[in-house]
């Protein structure tokens, strides 16, 4: 019944005709949510460099102490002063705030390499041809060939989720033709002991900074041919017809605050036993089943065609191309973006885990940039606006798990921090150690708003899914905490009475105010969220209690003298100012509050600001403008900003470049194409509201929609052709389409019914009442 959809017969892979020189900008990435890896695919040496995601320096035991970033006292005189100051003074600069509220951090750690896998070979690159290295993500994994000497070679690489272990495949189209070395390679800041017993290769250790143990395992498997264990660090393989290696990776971290460490100290060593043995018990065809219909059974659950063709360009060329005239091959490498954020994901955020960091679980050392920590200003949030819309809900859960864990050490933050004693809160970063404190950055430490931001996902995930468990269970009790830190918090603002944030901070620049913009509207937005909340688990006294302060509230949506959205509270934007951060907006996208048909005076003063601001920026900050551009409606100025970011902020592999790496700007445009295709953060449901002209024709299959609604959608010449959706709640829904201006009625098959009815369009919009499970083909008749 399902509507025609998606060129799934156009197979979607990053490809390099080269092994990679350069981790960052030609690795291929793979992984299970837990362990990550990078495949390089060296003729003479192939270094695997993977990472598991709980291995962290600093937090409690580091030698350079811990505190979580909180205080030993209160910091009330601190905050007093700087509120003083900007009630006196209108404003206090960024380095003088630092200095009064900032504190030098101790033990805030990083997120580490694990090591490196190396697989040695006798043979040199001489003579190579053929070479073909491709990250399939139609099958999650990655697929390398080459010939050499009348040889054809294969290595096949994937990390599995079920089964908790990296595989790679080694063999050859004639018997006897794989010889190899086996060894692990690790960084020197641990001890480590290496043991061989049999096809085995084990490592134990611990990290110097903070006796963090872990443990690492490698079994060689061969096929035909011998294997000698007699060397100290590595294994050896001679005249194998077929080789597999199979490995997993642990530590003794533990999600628990305050120690987070497991109760026994072998943990990891048992975990990594336990679970080779398992996966041991299989063979590479087993192991592959299993990996590809876990997969699979999330990654094709969406499938979008807008016009993609078959190509054989490795992906640096493919880039090198875009825009010079070929519609196919742009449409091909927009289709791979896409498809390539979810794959991301997917391959960093699995149940059991932790989330994706600011470089998903892939990181090659041991002092990356930033940390590879959690943003909490946008970072964290903006990687997963694409889970509910690209139907990945699933992957939530180490979010929600994460950020649940935060809420303790965030209790004490809220109260030594910023004077509250209910509720919690967190500011611009933490890590896995429960950081919730602030840094002493003076443009990036404050950003209190943080924990209200986090609290969005949660119940954005209850209107997507419609779970009322979720919302009573887990999602309301935290909104309520992060609300009563703000009903604590806000104080009156003399000037008009109304409940303000102080203070108040527009990232990364301006002054320290009262009142700047984003801050208002995000807490806005979560005291709006959690009084609809209340009302739906029945908490009539909070809300109540909530509704008294909305009531008041300055919400942050102010036009400026230039017809802009403020910035500040104040009319001091300047126009001319192109800063990547465009915070203010938020109250747009993924805030809720401008709506295009009840708010249109603050769409075109979004617009203003947007325009202003112009369409660069790093990776992450041109994906927000993708989405931002589509929530106004304009699918073409959407489009311009996805390709300017796939020539400026992508790298030959990808991923995106802030420079350097960083995870987000992929998330966030996946995301911004969803949008592009489907909205409804307002109450319905807008199909194709900002289709570009060169999406013109196409399909798209799988994606969400607010109400318990997954979607197909057909296309021809930007008008919506066929529709089919798929209800998880009985109920009313409203959709609309500016495709459906000239359209006079709808005609509805349902499943299970020979029968079809017709419904009327007015304006553009069409309301049906929809049955939990119930299945709908509505076909657009002129």
């Amino acid at each position: 019944m399902s509507a025609e959809v998606s060129r799934e017969s156009v197979p979607l892979a990053i490809a390099f005709d080269r092994p990679a020189t350069d981790w960052e900008r030609e690795g291929l990435p793979i992984g299970n949510g837990a362990m990550g890896a990078v495949i390089s695919g060296g003729v003479e040496q192939d270094i695997i460099q993977f990472n598991e995601k709980t291995l962290w320096t600093g937090g409690p035991g580091s030698v350079r102490g811990y505190d979580f970033g909180i205080p030993a006292e209160s910091q009330a005189s601190a905050l007093a002063k700087v509120r003083d100051s900007i009630r006196k003074d209108g404003s206090i600069s960024p380095e003088k705030a630092a200095e009064l509220m900032g504190r030098k951090i101790l033990g805030y750690g990083d997120y580490q390499t694990f090591g490196d896998l190396i697989l040695s070979f006798p043979e040199n690159d001489s003579g190579v041809i053929k070479y073909n290295r491709r990250l399939s993500l139609d099958e999650g994994r990655v697929i390398l060939g080459y010939q050499q000497e009348g040889v054809t070679y294969t290595r096949e690489y994937f990390a599995s989720y079920p089964d908790g272990v990296i595989v790679v495949r080694l063999s050859a189209d004639k018997p006897g033709q794989i010889h190899l070395r086996v060894g692990l390679r690790t960084p020197d800041n641990r001890q480590v002991t290496t043991r061989i017993e049999g096809n085995q290769l084990d490592i134990v250790g611990e990290l110097q900074d903070n006796k963090l143990g872990f443990a690492a395992r490698i079994a060689v498997v061969a096929e035909g041919g011998n294997l000698d264990n007699s060397g100290q660090q590595s294994l050896q393989v001679k005249r194998a017809d077929a080789v597999t290696i199979v490995f997993a990776a642990a530590t003794n971290y533990a999600q628990r605050y305050p120690h987070y460490r497991q109760a026994d100290a072998s943990y990891a060593q048992q975990k990594i036993s336990n679970t080779l043995a398992a996966a041991l018990q299989k063979n590479y065809a087993q192991l592959l089943a299993r990996h590809t219909q876990d997969y699979q059974s999330l990654y094709k659950r969406v499938a979008l065609d807008i016009g993609q063709g078959v190509h054989s360009l490795a992906t640096p060329a493919l880039l090198a191309q875009y825009k010079t005239g070929n519609a196919a091959l742009d449409r091909s490498l927009e289709a791979i973006y896409f498809q390539f954020g979810r794959y991301l994901l997917i391959a960093s955020s699995r149940p059991g885990s932790l989330p994706a960091n600011l470089q998903g679980v892939w990181n090659n050392s041991i002092t990356p940039p930033w940390n590879a920590d959690y943003h909490v200003n946008i970072n964290l949030q903006m990687n997963y606006w694409l889970a509910e819309t690209a139907n990945l809900p699933e992957l939530m859960q180490p979010y929600f798990d994460f950020v649940d864990s935060l809420v303790e050490p965030g209790n004490i933050s809220a109260q030594r921090i910023a004077d509250v004693s209910k509720g919690w809160a967190l500011f611009l970063n933490t890590n896995i150690w429960g950081f919730t404190g602030v840094i002493d950055w003076p443009t990036a430490f404050w950003q209190p708003e943080a924990g209200a931001w986090l609290a969005q996902h949660y119940y954005e995930h209850f209107l997507f899914s419609g779970d009322q468990a979720f919302l009573r269970n887990r999602a309301y009790p935290l909104m309520k905490g992060a609300a009563e830190f703000w009903l604590d918090f806000l104080v009156k603002d003399p000037r008009d009475g109304l409940w303000v944030v102080t203070p108040s901070f527009s990232p990364e620049h301006g002054p320290f105010t009262t009142g700047a913009a984003m801050s208002q509207q995000i807490v806005f937005d979560l005291l709006r969220n959690t009084s609809e909340a209340a009302a739906l688990v029945g908490d009539k006294k909070f809300k109540r209690l909530v509704d008294q302060t909305l009531k008041n509230m300055d919400r942050g949506i102010r036009i400026g003298s230039w017809g802009q959205l403020q910035e500040w509270k104040e009319d001091i934007d300047d126009p001319k100012n192109d800063h990547r951060h465009i915070s203010h907006l938020f109250a747009l996208h993924p805030g809720r509050y401008i709506d295009p048909r009840k708010t249109p005076e603050l769409l075109q003063a979004a617009r203003t600001t947007l325009n202003a601001r112009g369409d660069g920026g790093t990776g992450w900050s041109q994906a927000w403008k993708v989405n931002f551009w589509a929530r106004l409606l304009d699918g073409n100025r959407a489009h311009k900003v996805l390709g300017e970011q796939l020539q400026r902020s992508t790298l030959p592999n990808l991923w995106d470049n802030h420079p350097p790496f960083q995870i987000d700007g992929n998330f966030g445009a996946t995301a911004g194409v969803a949008e592009m295709l489907v909205q409804s953060h307002n109450g319905v449901i807008e199909f194709l509201p900002a289709l570009p002209d060169a999406w013109a024709t196409g399909n798209v299959r799988g994606l969400r929609a607010r109400g318990g609604i997954t979607l197909d959608m057909q296309w021809t010449n930007k008008s919506l052709t066929t529709l089919y959706l798929r209800s998880n709640h009985t109920g009313r829904i409203r959709m609309r389409s500016s495709a459906l201006v000239d359209v006079c009625q709808f005609r509805i098959a349902q499943k299970g019914l020979a029968k079809t009815r017709p419904v009327r369009c007015r304006q553009g919009e069409v309301v049906i009442n929809v049955k939990e499970g119930g299945e709908y083909l509505l076909s657009m008749q002129k």
